[in-house]
């Protein structure tokens, strides 16, 4: 009862003595599931996809199924919401889709945001801020900075009345503070002796009447046999302001007063806290304000060749004896049944008519004929004119889901070479890596044309020749620069592009490409961005430091606008990979061996 006493929690009335209990005991409460305060931001944040989900709606999906280091999983990309929140929760990510306008949006938010900097629980700041919480000396364990240790979370206590009376540290704060306390009391008790000013009579005695006395008589009648003392206010009965009459000399014993009493109820209330039982807020960890996150590497690959089963039809319904069964099933195929989707003919259709497009408008390629041809890889032939000479040209389907492998390109050009075709001309989504120095077999020329993502909805779109549904990028033109220190550079000159109309091969300008990256340690199988530089005309990194609003080097921020790259140590694999990217987006990779 005493520690209830000092913590200020004994409330009492004519009946008897009550509990105090505040809001704050219990401040939080879980969610369930109706949540009702994402609704409203839904509605209010800033849509940069036709369809996006609301950032606060995500954040509490992956909070609540998710640690720090998990990877998340989000086969519909969009405008990448859910890979920017995992990105700002320290958890690991990978997004799909089928649009590259989609992953492009996904890839400028994500590289141009901000992120809070939260404190890792496994840092040296961390065991700073938990021995702060729980008002103990730090831990002495070493830390190594893994986000999958968590972070450092608010914590919301769970006051209750055993956890006040069993808290020991309650007496030793009220023991601490309470000089403080008494001090001001008596030289405020004594400022009002020497002062005639009006004391209340006792509330039992006369309710609301008050009587002026030179000498204040004792407040309370005392119980028979209590000593006499002389008339003084008790803590509980210090008002918070003076009141109008009472003496200039109470206003510094009244402040000290409070300021002692406020500074010890503080403190048991923090020991109160620390000592109750509490959760934590995982959506709520400590931010470190003097850092600033930006995104950390990711990369951009392709799709993985996989093969398509077909699904088994369903098996016949047995014929009932009055031949119902027969006459349902009969009319169900007439209503449901559908013409065969033939993927090669569609794309072939689309290629007749929008052609095959270069960077440069003059190397388009428009087919005078497209016809079918009955070969293994070899889908079509297709007659354009060069100057006024026909020239034929096989055409290889790369498959809808997949990417063209080098075997596959190059076993097509055998068959187009012995067919007598002047050129194959290659359409697929994706090429391996391996594919990026395959131009030419023999005398034939291999043009390799990239559909446009927006192929996968061909039946839905306009037949128009006015979009760029098939583009030929050529490969890198680089050159590998020696540095000191037996380091490299790699210059970019631009794209070689091959010209169909006249056989020649010619390399673009350098500022005709939007960025290029380098992965200086290539491995085969995953490109990963370790160089990024961004060429043309404008600022490319203006919003990226707009949005860190912070000094930038400016030394380091030009060579980030440059075709050269900066030096880097010579790769352990022996390769090296470069990937350029134009204007319209399409994305080019060129592998060198590096001795």
């Amino acid at each position: 009862m005493g520690r209830l006493r000092k913590a200020g929690r004994l409330a009492a009335t004519a009946n008897g003595l009550y509990y105090v209990r505040y809001f704050e005991d219990f401040r939080a409460f879980q969610e369930d599931n109706i949540w009702s305060d994402t609704g409203i931001a839904g509605f209010t944040s800033e849509k940069r996809y036709v369809v996006e989900t609301s950032e606060k709606v995500v954040q509490r999906c992956l909070t609540m199924t998710t640690d720090p280091g998990d990877l998340v999983l989000d086969p519909t990309c969009g405008s990448g919401t859910t890979a920017y929140v995992a990105e700002q929760w320290g958890r690991r990510w990978m997004t799909i889709d089928t649009s590259r306008v989609a992953l492009a949006l996904a890839r400028a938010r994500i590289m141009g945001a901000r992120y809070p900097y939260y404190v890792l629980a496994d840092s040296p700041d961390g065991h700073l801020k938990k021995a702060e919480l729980t008002r103990k000396a730090p831990s002495q364990s070493p830390t190594y900075g893994d986000v999958r240790q968590g972070f450092v979370y608010e914590r919301v206590p769970h006051i209750t009345l055993r956890a006040i009376v069993n808290n020991a540290e309650i007496d030793v704060i009220h023991e601490r503070f309470q000089p403080a306390v008494e001090a001001a009391m008596q030289d405020l008790n004594e400022s009002l002796l020497n002062h005639s000013v009006p004391f209340p009579v006792d509330a039992g005695a006369r309710q609301g009447t008050e009587i002026r006395f030179d000498v204040p008589p004792r407040r309370r009648p005392l119980p028979s046999g209590e000593p006499s003392r002389s008339n003084e206010l008790l803590e509980w009965e210090v008002p918070r302001e003076a009141p109008d009459d009472w003496p200039e000399a109470t206003t510094e014993p009244l402040a000290r007063f409070w300021e002692a009493r406020i500074a010890r109820q503080r403190e048991i209330d923090a020991a109160i806290a620390t000592r109750a039982d509490f959760e934590y807020l995982y959506d709520k960890p400590y931010v470190d304000r003097g850092k600033v996150r930006v995104a950390g590497p990711f990369t951009v690959e392709s799709l993985t060749p996989h093969r398509v089963v077909e699904a088994e039809p369903p098996p016949a319904r047995p014929p009932s004896a009055d031949g119902v069964g027969e006459a349902q099933e009969e009319y169900m195929i007439g209503e449901t049944s559908s013409p065969p989707y033939d993927f090669t003919a569609v794309i072939l259709e689309q290629l007749r008519t929008a052609g095959v497009q270069q960077p440069d408008k003059r190397g388009k390629i428009d087919f005078t004929s497209l016809t079918g041809w009955p070969g293994e890889y070899i889908c079509a032939e297709g007659r354009y004119l060069k100057g006024k000479t026909e020239r034929r040209a096989g055409i290889l389907i790369g498959p809808e889901h997949g990417t063209v492998s080098r075997p596959d390109l190059i076993a097509a050009a055998r068959e187009a070479g012995d067919a007598g075709f002047d050129v194959l001309i290659g359409c697929a989504f994706n090429y391996d890596a391996q594919c990026t120095d395959t131009n030419r077999l023999g005398r034939l020329p291999i043009l390799k044309a990239r559909m446009n993502a927006d192929l996968h909805m061909s039946t839905d779109l306009k037949k128009t020749k006015g979009g760029n549904l098939f583009v030929i990028f050529g490969e890198p033109d680089i050159e590998v620069l020696s540095a000191p220190d037996d380091r490299i550079q790699v210059k970019i000159k631009g794209v070689d592009l091959f010209d169909p109309r006249t056989g020649d091969v010619r390399s673009s300008e350098a500022d005709e490409l939007a960025c290029w990256f380098i992965d200086t340690n290539y491995d085969m199988a995953s490109f990963f961005v370790r160089h990024a530089y961004f060429l043309g005309a404008n600022d490319p990194y203006k919003a990226l430091k707009t949005t860190l609003k912070a000094e930038i080097d400016a030394e380091a921020w030009e060579s980030l606008h440059s075709d050269t790259s900066r030096p880097f140590k010579k790769p352990s694999s022996g390769r090296i990979a470069v990937k350029a990217i134009n204007h319209l987006g399409d994305e080019v990779m060129k592998v060198v061996e590096v001795q």
